[in-house]
């Protein structure tokens, strides 16, 4: 028996461009199953949608991460293709995302728009000033070499997407789903495709300075709850550092004259200090934390794997 493939794609006012999206797909992987997440859109979307053969489904929670909880609570599928419905990505190039995924059991496949056509279609300069610096961060922070932490052309396997908890509302998303994928060392491939620019009449919902510090809050909040021993110990180096600062000259004045006269300094320089000690203890604790929720995950991964493996056994038999 074939795999099942679903091709899900999140909406919002998108009636210019989503019948050539879902038409693009049909040609591209004539077996799978098309969905059509809307968004409460005002415009004639749901309607081209299903006319197009899409099978539509709403989500009333506003936001791309929303949606995608939405979709990967209640899709089951052997291979999921997310793309936007705004036609900027190549359905051809969904042939080879999903062989990865089903022949080559990646979990993550991710459409690499920044080493190809981006940066010259896309013509929203600070977009690409974002998508940089997002990348830089990830790549410092979690020692990794993805090329392209936000784009929305991805594939993913059954085991990533059933393991992934959602908790973005946003565009953030891409990011979570990223950093999730590296924290989890899920196996994660790059595949270069060709970006186009929104065609003329198609608005992107991406607002660049609101969504770009939601991305970059994110990214901070994502780093503290999965490198919470690094994170935490900064701060106490920190801290650590200015109690020294204030307790040297102190020191120095105490053997000099056997008198502490400024007690301020002391005390604050007391209080930086047990900040410090506070910081280091607790990154100690929710590293073990972290380490234990992370092993447990693993375990529930193995689970699943092998409960997977079972029902596919059984549909091939049937």
């Amino acid at each position: 028996m074939s795999d099942e493939i679903a091709v899900l794609i999140p909406c919002f006012n998108e009636e210019k461009t989503i019948g050539k999206v879902v038409a693009d797909f049909r040609r591209a992987l004539p077996n799978a199953e098309i969905y059509v997440y809307d968004n409460n859109s005002t415009d004639n979307t749901i309607a081209i949608a299903t006319a197009s053969g899409a099978t539509v489904r709403l989500e009333a929670n506003r936001g791309k991460g929303n949606v995608i909880r939405s979709m990967f609570r209640h899709i089951m599928a052997d291979c999921y293709i997310i793309v936007d419905g705004d036609d900027t990505y190549p359905a051809e190039s969904a042939v080879v995302m999903a062989d990865m995924v089903l022949r080559e059991h990646v979990d993550m496949v991710i459409g690499d728009r920044l080493s190809s056509t981006y940066f010259t279609e896309n013509k929203r300069i600070f977009h690409g000033f974002g998508n940089r610096l997002v990348r830089w961060f990830i790549n410092n922070l979690f020692n990794s070499k993805v090329n392209d932490i936000m784009t929305g052309y991805r594939a993913f396997s059954y085991d990533f997407v059933k393991m992934t908890p959602i908790t973005s509302k946003g565009f953030e998303v891409e990011t979570e789903m990223t950093i999730h994928a590296l924290d989890m060392r899920f196996s994660i491939r790059e595949v270069l495709i060709q970006y186009r620019d929104r065609p003329e009449g198609s608005f992107s919902k991406l607002n660049t300075v609101k969504d770009g510090v939601n991305v970059l809050k994110t990214i901070f909040l994502l780093f503290r709850e999965y490198r919470p021993f690094i994170f935490f110990t900064a701060f106490s180096v920190l801290f650590g550092a200015l109690s020294l600062i204030l307790i040297i000259p102190v020191l120095i004045e105490y053997y000099q004259t056997h008198l502490v006269p400024r007690f301020p300094t002391l005390f604050v320089s007391i209080f930086f200090a047990i900040l410090s000690m506070l910081f280091f203890t607790c990154g100690l604790i929710l590293d073990v934390v972290v380490k234990k929720n992370r092993q447990n995950s693993l375990i529930e991964l193995n689970k699943i794997t092998s409960e997977r493996a079972s029902q596919q056994a059984k549909r091939g038999d049937g």
